[in-house]
This record gives C-alpha cells, sequence and structure tokens, in this order.
C-alpha cells in the first residue's frame, strides 16, 4: 500500500485523485492539503503545510507555482518523495526542484499522461527513419480558451523527444507569418489553437512526398492526468534520490 500525501486537494485535480484513489487498492491518500478544509475528505486536511505530522511514502502536488517552494521544503525536510504535477514553475523553482532530487526522489514532467509518454518513443522511431528520408515535421496543438501559455509545454516536449532521435537537431518555429520564404527542411513547426473546452490535443506530423503520417493523442478529461499521477506515486515510492520523469515509469511498466 502506497501511501500519499495531497497537495491541492481541493482543487479540480485534487478530488479527480481522490476519486481515483477511492477505488485503487493500492494507494491510500492520508492527509490533504489546501487553502481551506471543505470537509470533503476522506483524511484530515491541513491549511498550512508545515503543520501535517502525516506518515506517507509519497506527496502528489496539483497545486499553483506560488506553493512549490514550500512543497520542495517540506519534502526534503520530511525525506518525501515528491511527484511535482504544478507547470509555470520559474527557472529558479526549476533548479531548486533539480537541487532536492539530490536528497529526495522527484518526479516532473511536462505532462502527467501515460499515453503522450508512451508517444514519445514512438514519435523517436518514427523520426530517425521518416526525418532522414525528407519528411517534414509538423506539431499542432489544441487547448481551451483558458489556456496561457502558448505552444504548450507538452508541444515543445514532442518537439524535443523528435529532436533527441535526430543527428542534427532541428529549429523550432513558431510563426511564420513574420517572414516570407520557402519552408527550412531543417525546422519544425509547432502551432498552438486556443477555443472552447479542449482539454488537449496534440498531433504530430510527418509530411513527405506522396504520404502524410499523423500521429495524435486526444484527453478527452482531466482523468488521464490524474491517473498519471497516482500511478507516478506508486512508481516513486520507495526509490533513491534522483530525478525522474514520467517516461521512466512508462518504462517500468513495458
Amino acid at each position: 500500500m502506497v501511501t500519499i500525501i495531497l497537495h491541492g486537494c481541493n482543487g479540480k485535480m485534487g478530488q479527480i485523485i481522490t476519486d481515483i484513489c477511492r477505488e485503487d487498492e493500492e494507494v491510500r491518500i492520508v492527509a490533504g492539503i489546501d487553502t481551506a478544509d471543505l470537509g470533503n475528505m476522506p483524511c484530515p486536511v491541513y491549511t498550512d503545510i508545515t503543520q501535517c505530522g502525516a506518515d506517507a511514502d509519497v506527496l502528489i502536488d496539483f497545486s499553483t507555482a506560488k506553493a512549490v517552494d514550500s512543497v520542495v521544503d517540506y519534502c526534503v525536510a520530511k525525506r518525501l518523495a515528491l511527484v511535482l504535477c504544478t507547470t509555470g514553475l520559474s527557472e529558479e523553482q526549476e533548479q531548486k526542484t533539480k537541487e532536492a532530487s539530490r536528497t529526495i526522489p522527484v518526479l516532473k514532467s511536462a505532462n502527467m499522461s501515460l499515453g503522450i509518454n508512451t508517444l514519445f518513443d514512438l514519435l523517436q522511431k518514427a523520426a530517425k527513419v521518416l526525418a532522414p528520408a525528407g519528411f517534414d515535421v509538423e506539431i499542432v496543438e489544441r487547448h481551451h480558451n483558458q489556456k496561457i501559455d502558448a505552444p504548450s509545454g507538452t508541444a515543445l516536449a514532442l518537439a524535443d523527444a523528435v529532436n533527441d532521435a535526430l543527428e542534427q537537431a532541428y529549429e523550432y518555429r513558431f510563426d511564420r507569418s513574420t517572414e516570407r520564404k520557402k519552408r527550412d527542411p531543417k525546422e519544425i513547426g509547432i502551432s498552438a489553437v486556443r477555443g472552447g473546452t479542449i482539454v488537449g490535443e496534440h498531433e504530430v506530423i510527418f509530411a513527405g512526398r506522396d504520404e502524410v503520417i499523423e500521429i495524435r493523442h486526444t484527453s478527452y478529461s482531466r482523468a488521464v492526468f490524474g491517473k498519471g499521477a497516482v500511478e507516478a506515486a506508486k512508481f516513486l515510492a520507495g526509490k533513491e534520490a534522483g530525478y525522474y520523469d514520467m517516461r521512466k515509469v512508462v518504462a517500468g511498466a513495458e
């Protein structure tokens, strides 16, 4: 049984993770942390992370960037494994997280979906064959109209996965409207669409002469991210200090 402290338990993702854990006999949430106790958790809820004295294997954080510093400090002090799902961290916070991984196991990924992280390996295999054969690479990502960043961190991670498979790195092209010229064959075009309530769609296009291969991942609800976070907690429990990502979780399931 993997025991979990859930930071950000009252948020949408916190409630999704709570529901997933209720149905999973391998995990149990022993404490929640949020700005208020709404009385809807099956465990004690603390409004001050420093007051949480629960014994646990892993802390899952789905909160806000401004709370991450205190989360990292808490986990280091308690020697507690950390699954960090919060995005939009500053460079200083990214560095702090990596420094913490020298003391505790930390898992952080641009996208917690098991499907997306399986897609990374598929893309690398495709890129090794198709890019040298002259196929152009384009990425199109679609998200809801409330998403602030563009392109998404996942789109950039997909582009990185393609580049990692190539002998010569391609440049990323985010906007072609500023230059009127032919497409550079050594670039990856990344386009962002924002509209409605789209949870998340990522499409990687390999366009060659007279043939096109499209690899697409669609998230129909935020539950895919919650499921990934829970699987990450199972993976991270008992691990040695280090910096992990969801690709290691996927590899461990193979």
